[in-house]
């Protein structure tokens, strides 16, 4: 068989891909970056940066999360280099979001790291977060004070003034108050030393630490970042007053004069604090009261639910009921029997009126009746012919008897024949009233005994304003009067 050889790379072309290869190599080693990305940076303005070098590392809460680029000096904007200077710094994924509210600070390494390096704090999640270029300014940066600093801000004049500042505050501990200095203190500690009277007032520190500890509990919440978020509330409070100048005059006004208004009220509002704790204790219990009784309001919720359920099917089952009491109550139909009843219950008023006026005189004429007519009628008259019934019923005998008596024998109608006997004894009346008869003769057979009841000297008067009801009963069975 024939061999065919296999060409190789030519020497030039494995010489140019070692080549490339080793650029490659040397750009990641020596940059630490991929080439044709753009990786995240800022850029924070400080007063000074002290020793801060490239390279030197950037963290968030001890964490590396990148490294500073270049430190460069900062332009005004004139154009003239200042003594601040320009960090610029690039953060990994890992490090962001950065917020607009970030802080920035340079710190010093530890012992056996040396340098510095920058420490970030990412601001509030609320804040708008920073784009990659934006810059950080000088307001919310810190820069490490030098030993150096420290030196030549401790010039002579200013060691001499602290030597003053050290004395006096001495003299002001350990010195005795001048006559009258005092006057408007304590007077536990009226004449004593202001040292003296700090260590007097220690024997009072525990209780006032104690309730300050109790305020400082308070403050931290019951969850997790309720401080945070009084803190950011605060500031957010802040700012609104700090936005707005003149309400916050007008707010320092009304509030010195609310608390004039209470200084003025200062009785009141002292028997107000003395009647509190009773006022709490009565809310607590109230409270308490109040707290128990969700049980069987939750539980008369819950048994509520299933008519809740149902109310909708209700509603719909009415629908006929309400359209059949439309009908009802229509102009055809109640609307137009209302206004045919509307003449009958205008009269129906008119009488109930005339009603109550006819209604009083039917109650006189009821207990007159009651207490007079009736009672009367119901005593038997007492005399030779007594018969042991009641009035009215000899009335109504007495009219049968007379009714027998009228009678004719062809029943053409009832007439009656009065002949007069022919007795020994003379009769005559007087005048009759009402008739033009001016008086009776007659002759009796026996002699006349006289009248029962007796009959009286003259008519009793009629008198309209005295009721019938209070008017006692006759008596029918009084004693025989005088003969003719």
């Amino acid at each position: 068989m024939r061999r065919v050889r296999v060409k190789g790379l030519s020497p030039f072309k494995a010489g140019l891909i070692a080549a490339i290869v080793i650029a490659i190599v040397s750009v990641l080693v020596f940059t630490k970056d991929i080439p044709f990305t753009q990786p995240y940076t800022i850029k924070a303005v400080f007063a000074n940066t002290a020793s801060l070098a490239p390279r030197s590392p950037v963290r968030i809460a001890g964490v590396d999360v990148g490294q500073v680029k270049k430190v460069e000096p900062f332009e005004d904007g004139y154009g003239q280099r200042t003594s601040a200077a320009v960090v610029t710094m690039q953060i990994e994924d890992k490090g962001l979001p950065i917020h607009r509210d970030a802080t920035v600070k340079i710190r010093p390494r530890i012992f056996l790291e040396g340098n510095f390096f920058v420490q970030i704090d990412p601001g509030t999640p609320s804040a708008p977060t920073l784009h990659s270029g934006d810059t950080i300014p000088m307001t919310q940066t810190r820069a490490p004070v030098q030993i150096d600093q420290v030196l030549a801000t401790l010039q002579t004049s200013t060691r001499t003034s602290l030597q003053k500042l050290l004395v006096g505050y001495g003299d002001a501990l350990n010195g005795q108050p001048l006559p009258g200095e005092d006057d408007d203190q304590d007077p536990a500690v009226r004449g004593e030393t202001a040292g003296k009277a700090l260590n007097q007032s220690l024997r009072y520190s525990p209780d006032a630490l104690r309730g300050t500890a109790v305020v400082n509990e308070a403050l931290l919440g019951v969850d997790p970042h309720d401080l945070s978020k009084l803190v950011a509330g605060t500031q957010k409070v802040s700012a609104a007053l700090n936005a707005n100048e003149g309400q916050l005059q007008d707010l320092v006004t009304n509030f010195n004069r609310t608390v004039a208004a209470f200084a003025a009220e200062q009785g009141n509002l002292r028997e107000t604090i003395r009647l509190l704790p009773g006022v709490l204790g009565k809310a607590e219990r109230t409270f308490t009261h109040l707290t128990q009784s969700y049980g069987p309001t939750q539980q008369f919720a819950h048994d509520l639910i299933p008519g809740v359920k149902e109310t909708p099917a209700t509603i719909d089952a009415a629908y006929p009921w309400i359209a059949q009491t439309r009908r009802l109550v229509s102009p055809a139909e109640l609307g137009g029997l209302v206004a045919d009843l509307r003449p009958a219950v205008r009269d129906l008023a008119s009488t109930t009126d005339v009603s109550l006026k006819l209604i009083p005189q039917l109650n006189l004429l009821a207990r007159c009746t009651t207490d007079v007519i009736v009672p009367t009628g119901d005593k038997p008259i007492d005399d030779r012919f007594a018969t042991g019934l009641p009035n009215y019923q000899e009335f109504w005998q007495s009219m049968v008897g007379l009714a027998g008596e009228s009678q004719n024998f062809d029943g053409n109608g009832p007439y009656t024949r009065f002949q007069t006997g022919g007795g020994f004894f003379p009769v005559r009346t007087g005048r009759v009233t009402g008739t033009a008869i001016d008086t009776l003769y007659g002759n009796a057979i026996r002699p006349i005994l006289g009248t029962q009841p007796t009959m009286p000297a003259k008519t009793p008067p009629i008198r309209t304003d005295v009721p019938c009801y209070r008017n006692g009963v006759p008596n029918l069975t009084g004693r025989i009067g005088a003969g003719p």
